[in-house]
């Protein structure tokens, strides 16, 4: 409701319908395993400066609290869903001005809204255990959006990290240098126009980000969308992009794709808990990454973009063994 700063009005009420019994199967799939983090796209309409939740705008200063307020009774009414937030981002892509929800945040808007109003009122709310995320955007800016954020102990002092997505490896590398205390997670993972059925560039570009961000001390990796359908929707903006796992709702078919199959080298044999470990090659021509499991064992696993097969040599501790991957291929060694 128009000017409910008091959130008298606030409700979950059309999440019910469909969102929260999906979300409650999926948990009990996992056998409770499932880490869920929010991410707001835009605040109410009445609380930004265009007035409209769409096309950019800006939180209003006089609004801020209210909206920290927001975050917390969202999270609470989650947790009595049976439904723990285990993190959220400030704000989804704060730098991009979208024909659908959005909200444009520059690093100083960020830094005060967290320091101010966001993480003071989580803490009083007794939800200082919730996981404070900032810069959900581009790796191109990353370094500078954290900088922004992390140079002010006050701010960093609520933020547990920092998520992004895109390209540009270095800037990864440059942020966990500078902030070696705080966390880097890849927030949203996705081959856009359209389903793109049968396509195998679209699993080894996966795996080529993958292995980059896990090697510049990356924690986990986000798909944007598990399931899509025929189409690569729905989508309310007709943003149709790929998905792993493409539903045919025409011919009653669930396909998998090649991205299933690469994103499985990693989420198969790297398993929640390990560490990694120093894996050198001396072949330009082959990525890899090797992580050490809770168990025990030692998964590597290596890409191929050549075009052709390559021999190499595994070594660990004092053992090596000869072996090969296709062209254009990948390969998990679990020892």
């Amino acid at each position: 409701m128009d000017g409910d700063v008091d959130l008298k009005y606030f409700s979950i009420e059309h999440d019910r319908q469909s969102l929260i019994p999906m979300i409650r199967e999926a948990i009990d799939l996992s056998g409770g395993k499932l880490k869920l983090f929010a991410s707001p796209w835009s605040p109410p309409a009445w609380m930004k400066t265009n007035g409209m939740m769409n096309n950019g705008g800006k939180l209003k200063p006089e609004y801020r609290q209210a909206w920290a307020d927001y975050y917390v009774r969202y999270i609470q009414e989650y947790g009595q869903e049976g439904m723990p937030i285990w993190g959220l981002t400030v704000q989804n892509e704060p730098e991009a001005t979208q024909t659908w929800d959005s909200c444009i945040y520059t690093g100083e808007e960020e830094r005060d809204f967290v320091r101010d109003y966001l993480g003071p009122t989580l803490h009083d709310a007794g939800l200082g255990n919730v996981k404070v995320i900032v810069w959900d955007h581009n790796r191109d800016r990353l370094f500078e959006r954290a900088k922004a954020v992390l140079d002010d102990p006050k701010a960093a002092h609520y933020v547990w990290g920092v998520w992004y997505c895109g390209d540009h490896f270095d800037n990864v590398q440059l942020t966990h240098d500078a902030y070696p205390d705080k966390h880097l997670i890849f927030t949203e993972g996705c081959q856009e126009g359209g389903p793109h059925l049968g396509s195998w560039d679209t699993g080894e570009r996966y795996a080529h980000s993958i292995i980059n961000d896990l090697n510049r001390w990356t924690e986990a990796w986000v798909d944007w969308n598990m399931v899509l359908d025929e189409t690569g929707g729905p989508n309310h903006v007709n943003n149709f992009c790929s998905a792993p796992i493409i539903a045919d709702t025409q011919a009653g078919k669930i396909l998998y794709q090649s991205s299933y199959y690469y994103i499985g080298h990693f989420s198969r044999f790297i398993r929640p808990g390990a560490r990694r470990v120093a894996c050198a090659k001396t072949l330009d021509s082959l990525e890899a990454t090797a992580f050490l499991n809770i168990d025990g064992t030692v998964a590597v696993v290596v890409l191929n973009r050549a075009e052709q097969a390559i021999d190499f040599i595994l070594k660990s501790r004092g053992l090596q063994a000869k072996t090969s991957i296709p062209a254009l291929g990948i390969k998990t060694f679990v020892f």
